[in-house]
């Protein structure tokens, strides 16, 4: 049975961040990321359990590539990274206005993504817990384009109004990944676009697909509706290219469902598809990708031994 939530605890939680964003959004950016890197030589320190599952799962994702040193010298990258990450979303909304916007990212694949977003079809956005996948839809929203976030609802409803506020700012709208799945499907039949997280471990009953040479528990629901509502998946990130809040939008791939009309595999093959995609853009900065997250939670069920 699930121990009801104290609001108490909670409206005292969602108080301290507040403080906290205050605090760092009177700091400029560079005393900003001065504290971000004294944050990630504590947690780095103090974060044993995460450490260690990025340890593990660096091993796995490169096996026989790296040493011990230049494992445990990435995974202290990947906190330098995040919390540096924190202090972006921190600045985002006093930084990134549609005067501004330019001095800090790069559309570099720009055309390919605002092409798909203008045409008269559906779209999802396939994204990973990459770069800043923050400032990715902040950015669209800022461009006009009105994108809809799927996103799990924090536990806390303080912090998850706050965090809601923020990604809707720019004219985003968020849905719950539980329960509002009919307004994703009318939202889809009306031409509208998805944007989702795809790197997330999907549980025992997920769709096992290849990523970084090991089984990956997948949500197959992006290639279910895919290919129920005929909806073309483009693959994007927001890679940092060195220095606080300087990003280059990527696309690193345009899956079209009618390609696979007709086959038995599709889903599994689309789902491997945009696997495959987001794998690439991380191995081009493995750095900034969220290794602390157990991706590699759940494993395809043995098969139980015939009894003789």
């Amino acid at each position: 049975m699930t121990k009801p939530r104290s609001r108490v605890a909670d409206y005292a939680v969602y108080m301290v961040v507040r403080v906290f964003v205050a605090f760092v959004q009177a700091l400029s950016l560079r005393k900003a990321f001065a504290l971000a890197g004294v944050l990630a030589w504590l947690l780095y320190r103090i974060d044993r359990r995460h450490r260690e599952v990025a340890l593990d799962n660096l091993k796995f994702a490169f096996p026989g590539q790296m040493t011990q040193s230049q494992r445990e010298e990435l995974v202290w990258g990947v906190y330098e990274h995040f919390c540096g990450l924190l202090m972006e979303i921190v600045h985002l909304p006093r930084k990134l206005h549609p005067q501004t916007w330019r001095r800090y990212v790069d559309l570099k694949d720009g055309c390919k993504i605002v092409d798909r977003l203008l045409s008269d079809r559906p779209l999802m956005i396939v994204t990973g817990h990459f770069g800043n996948w923050e400032m990715g839809g902040y950015i669209l929203g800022l461009l006009g384009f009105k994108v809809h976030a799927v996103a799990r609802p924090l536990d806390n409803p303080y912090l998850d109004d706050f965090l809601r506020s923020f990604r809707e700012r720019t004219g985003q709208n968020v849905l719950a990944k539980k329960g509002d799945f009919e307004e994703m499907q009318s939202l889809l039949v009306s031409g509208g676009v998805l944007a989702t997280l795809a790197d997330q471990d999907a549980g025992q009953r997920g769709l096992f697909v290849d990523f970084f040479g090991r089984p990956a528990s997948t949500h197959k629901a992006m290639a279910l509706m895919a290919l129920e509502y005929q909806v073309p998946i483009v693959v994007a990130v927001a890679r940092n290219v060195g220095g606080p809040m300087r990003y280059e939008i990527i696309s690193d791939e345009l899956i079209l469902p009618e390609e696979y009309s007709g086959r038995g595999d599709a889903v599994r093959a689309i789902t491997q598809r945009f696997t495959a995609a987001l794998e690439r853009v991380v191995r081009s900065a493995p750095e900034q990708y969220f290794w602390l997250h157990r991706r590699w939670k759940h494993q395809p069920s043995k098969p139980r031994k015939k009894v003789a």
